[in-house]
C-alpha cells in the first residue's frame, strides 16, 4: 500500500475514533502510533470531504493537507460550554453581565424582515425551550437557515421581553457529513481558532477538518532550519509551532507558536535578499563612472539652486557607488519637496559626462512629462540630448527616439512603461533611475537591467520614492538595496497648513476657496471617484459641475482623471500650469508629478477614504512656489483608526513620521511596499511588532549566506529550493549553486 493510501486510512481512523475538536490538546509530539499524513495529499481525498467541499477549500487556495496546515487562524475565541436552552435562560437571568452562551437545537421558523437595516429572525428549539436568534445584514442566511435545520448557536445572550435572545450569533450547521454531530463538553476556556473563511466554507468546518488531520500532518513536517540556529534563538520545533497555533492550550502557547512561524517566514525572505545582494555585487558588473571636481562643478552649475546638506550627502553616496564596477543598487527615499529630481539629474549627468546614457522611468505620462519639463529647463543650452518616450507618442516620433537610443544620439531618455519594450535598446546604458518605484512590478524593474550593451554588463540602478518607507518594510522588502534618505525641504518650500473639516461645513471651505482664487491663486479639489456610483462618493464630473454652478460660480474649472487619453491629460495640465484654469477637480492622479507654482490650496473630499501617506503626498502638491500652501480635509471619519489618521496628518508634516504611523494603523498588507513590491506577502510576521525578530532573521541570513552567495551545503539544499521557489522569480535570483 502506498503512502497516500496509508495516510488516508490513518486519517479515517483519526476522524472516526478520536475526532473531537474540543478535547484537551496535548503539547508533546504526535504519538508514534499515528502514521504521518503526506502533506501533498489532496484535501478532496480526505474522508468526509469529497469533491463539493474540496472545491470550497480550493476557493481559499487550500488544495493539499500542507496548504491547510499553513492556513493559520486569524484569532482565537473562548468557546463556551454547551447548555440546554432552559439552563442558558436561567444563567442569563441571574447574571449581571452579558455572557456568551452555546445552545444546540432545531430551527422551528424563520422570518426575513426587509427594512433600512434588514434582519433575519429565527426560533431555535431544543427539548427544554426556545431561543430567538437575530442576524442583521446577513442575506447569505437565506440559504443556510430554514425550518428543520439543526445547528449550534453561540453568542451573547440577553433576556428581552421574557425571551432569551442572541444577536448576530455564530451558527454552525450540523449533520453535514463529517460523522456524528459533535459534542461540546463542559470545558472552561477552550480556545477555538477562527480561520479565514468564506460564506460557503465557515471557520467551524475548517476547524473540524484541521483537528482531524493535525496529528498525522505534524508527524510529516520536516524542519529545514538548522537546529543549532533554532536553539540559539530560543525557538521551538516547527511541528510544535504548528500544533500550538492550531490547537493552543492558552494564548501564550499560540504566540510562542506564531513567533517560530514568523521567524521562518522572515528568515526565508532575508535569505533571498542576502542572495540577491550577493549576486548583484559579485556576479554582475557595471561601467565605472568616477567623479572629478571638474565634472561635479559643471553638474552643479546646471542646477538652478544650491543643494541642501542632505542632497549633497546623498549625491556623495551615489557618486561613490557609481565610481565602482560593482553595480549600484540604491533606494532614494525623500519627503515631499526634498529635491529628489535634482539628485536624479546629478546622477544622470555623471553617466553622460563619461559618454554613456541614462534613463528615467516614471509610472505615468503626467509624471514623465513633468520630469521632461523640469530637466529640459535645467539643461537648456547644454549639449545634453534628451528624449521622451511614452505610449501616446506618434509612430514616426517613436521611431526617431527608438533609433536615437540605439545609436547613441540621445544621452538621456525619460518615459513610461514604453521604455521597457523588447525593441528598446541603448548603445551604452550606464544608469537606470526608476521614480515612484512601488508602482512598478519587480519584473518591470528588472527589465531595465537587460537594456545594457551586453548581458554581462548591467546599468547602475537608482530607485526613488516620494513616500518614505518605514524601517521594517525597508529591511523586509528592499533589503537587497542600499538606502539613502533626503530630509528637509528645498529653500523656499514651506509645509502646507492642514485643517480637517466635517462634511456639513464644506460650504464654508468653498467660500474660503473662492476668496483665494480671487487673489489670483489656484487650487486642486480631489475626489475619490471618476464616475457617479451607488456609494454616494463625489466623482470628478458631477462635483466639477456642482462647483461650477454653485459655490465656485465664475471660476474656471478643469477636470482630470486616469481614464482620459494622455493627450487630454497633458492639455488639461498645461492649461492649469499656464493659469488658464483656476481650479482642477481630479482624482488622486495628481498625487505625484504635478508641480504648479501658483497652486496654493488642496481640498480633499471624502478624505477618510485615503491613506495617510497618500494624503501627505496630495498636500505636497501645493505651496511649491513660495506662497503659503493650505490643505483642507473634508470628511467624517467612521472609525477610530480613521480619526487617528486625520489627527496625525493635521499634527505633523514629517513624511517619515507619517509613514511609520501609517504602517501601525493599516498594517504592512496595505502599505505599498508590502503589497506592490512584487514579493509574496507576509502571512505570519507582523512588521509592526516583530522588528526584533526581523533583525535576528536578517543577521542569521547574512551569516548563513556568508561569502558563497548561496545555500550550497548539502543539508541546506531543500531550504535553497524553497527560497528560490518563493522569491527567485520576483527577485531575479539565479540558481548558482
Amino acid at each position: 500500500m502506498d503512502q497516500r493510501a496509508c495516510a488516508s486510512c490513518d486519517y479515517r481512523r483519526v476522524l472516526n475514533e478520536s475526532f473531537d475538536p474540543t478535547a484537551p490538546r496535548r503539547s508533546d509530539h504526535p504519538p508514534a502510533t499515528i502514521a504521518p499524513i503526506d502533506l501533498r495529499l489532496a484535501i478532496g481525498d480526505l474522508t468526509g470531504v469529497g469533491p463539493q467541499w474540496s472545491a470550497r477549500f480550493a476557493h481559499l487556495g487550500l488544495r493539499t493537507v500542507g496548504d491547510l496546515l499553513k492556513h493559520l487562524p486569524l484569532r482565537y475565541e473562548t468557546e463556551a460550554a454547551e447548555e440546554a436552552v432552559i439552563e442558558a435562560k436561567a444563567a442569563t437571568a441571574q447574571s449581571e453581565t452579558t455572557l456568551t452562551r452555546t445552545v444546540r437545537g432545531e430551527i422551528q421558523r424563520v422570518k426575513h424582515i426587509p427594512s433600512r437595516r434588514p434582519r433575519t429572525e429565527a426560533l431555535l428549539a431544543d427539548e427544554s425551550g426556545t431561543i430567538r436568534l437575530v442576524w442583521f445584514n446577513a442575506p447569505w442566511l437565506v440559504k443556510k437557515i430554514h425550518p428543520g435545520a439543526r445547528g449550534i448557536a453561540q453568542g451573547k445572550a440577553k433576556l428581552r421581553g421574557g425571551y432569551l435572545e442572541m444577536v448576530n450569533p455564530k451558527w454552525e450547521a450540523l449533520g453535514d457529513g463529517l460523522g456524528e454531530e459533535r459534542v461540546i463538553p463542559a470545558q472552561v476556556g477552550r480556545l477555538r481558532p477562527i480561520y479565514p473563511a468564506t460564506e460557503d466554507l465557515q471557520s467551524a468546518r475548517i476547524d473540524r477538518v484541521m483537528s482531524a488531520i493535525l496529528p498525522g500532518a505534524l508527524a510529516s513536517i520536516v524542519d529545514l532550519v538548522r537546529p543549532e540556529l533554532i536553539a540559539q534563538r530560543g525557538l521551538i520545533a516547527l511541528n510544535d509551532a504548528y500544533r500550538m497555533v492550531h490547537s493552543p492550550l492558552d494564548g501564550n502557547e499560540a504566540e510562542i507558536g506564531r513567533t517560530r512561524l514568523a521567524y521562518d517566514e522572515l528568515l526565508s525572505l532575508q535569505l533571498a535578499m542576502a542572495m540577491r545582494r550577493w549576486q548583484v555585487r559579485h556576479a554582475m558588473h557595471a561601467p565605472a563612472l568616477p567623479m572629478s571636481a571638474t565634472v561635479e562643478a559643471k553638474i552643479l552649475s546646471r542646477i538652478p539652486f544650491e543643494l541642501t546638506d542632505s542632497q549633497m550627502q546623498v549625491c556623495g553616496e551615489i557618486a561613490h557607488d557609481l565610481s565602482d564596477t560593482m553595480p549600484m543598487n540604491r533606494l532614494l527615499q525623500g519627503d515631499v519637496g526634498s529635491g529628489k529630481t535634482a539628485v536624479a539629474l546629478y546622477a544622470m549627468l555623471i553617466a553622460v559626462a563619461h559618454g554613456h546614457q541614462a534613463v528615467l522611468l516614471a509610472p505615468t505620462e503626467i509624471l514623465a512629462e513633468q520630469h521632461m519639463h523640469t530637466l529640459c529647463g535645467m539643461l537648456d543650452g547644454s549639449r545634453v540630448r534628451i528624449a521622451a518616450l511614452t505610449g501616446s507618442l506618434r509612430t514616426a516620433d517613436r521611431a526617431v527616439v527608438v533609433n536615437g537610443l540605439a545609436s547613441g544620439d540621445f544621452d538621456i531618455a525619460i518615459g513610461t512603461h514604453a521604455l521597457l519594450g523588447d525593441e528598446i535598446r541603448f548603445k551604452s546604458l550606464a544608469l537606470a533611475i526608476i521614480d515612484e518605484q512601488h508602482r512598478f512590478g519587480v519584473e518591470q524593474r528588472a527589465a531595465l537591467r537587460t537594456k545594457g550593451p551586453t548581458q554581462s554588463q548591467v546599468p547602475h540602478t537608482l530607485v526613488m520614492t516620494a513616500t518614505p518607507i518605514p524601517r521594517t518594510l525597508a529591511l523586509s522588502f528592499f533589503g537587497d538595496l542600499d538606502i539613502s534618505s533626503l530630509r528637509g525641504r528645498l529653500p523656499g518650500r514651506t509645509a502646507p497648513t492642514t485643517r480637517v473639516m466635517p462634511t456639513h461645513r464644506s460650504g464654508e471651505v468653498y467660500s474660503w476657496l473662492q476668496s483665494r482664487v480671487a487673489r489670483g491663486e489656484q487650487a486642486f479639489v480631489v475626489v475619490p471617484a471618476v464616475h457617479e456610483s451607488d456609494l454616494g462618493l463625489k466623482d470628478v464630473a458631477s462635483h466639477a459641475e456642482a462647483l461650477r454652478t454653485g459655490e465656485l460660480a465664475g471660476c474656471r474649472i478643469g477636470q482630470l482623471h486616469g481614464q482620459l487619453k494622455p493627450a487630454e491629460c497633458e492639455s488639461v495640465m498645461e492649461d492649469f500650469r499656464l493659469g488658464k484654469l483656476d481650479v482642477l477637480v481630479a482624482t488622486s492622479i495628481v498625487e505625484v508629478g504635478v508641480d504648479v507654482a501658483n497652486a496654493t490650496v488642496m481640498v480633499i473630499e471624502h478624505a477618510e477614504r485615503f491613506g495617510l501617506a497618500q494624503l501627505h503626498q496630495l498636500r505636497g502638491r501645493v505651496g511649491r512656489g513660495g506662497k503659503p500652501g493650505f490643505c483642507v480635509l473634508i470628511g467624517d471619519p467612521p472609525t477610530e483608526i480613521a480619526q487617528r489618521r486625520f489627527d496625525a496628518i493635521a499634527s505633523t508634516t514629517d513624511g517619515f513620521e507619517i509613514a511609520e504611523l501609517d504602517l501601525k494603523l493599516r498594517g504592512p498588507g496595505e502599505f505599498f511596499g508590502a503589497r506592490q513590491s512584487g514579493l509574496p506577502p507576509l502571512r505570519v510576521a507582523d512588521l509592526s511588532r516583530d522588528f526584533e525578530l526581523l533583525m535576528n532573521a536578517r543577521t542569521d541570513a547574512q551569516q548563513w549566506i556568508g561569502g558563497t552567495g548561496d545555500l550550497t551545503e548539502a543539508r541546506d539544499l531543500p531550504l535553497r529550493r524553497r527560497v528560490l521557489g518563493q522569491y527567485g522569480a520576483a527577485l531575479g535570483l539565479s540558481d548558482i549553486g
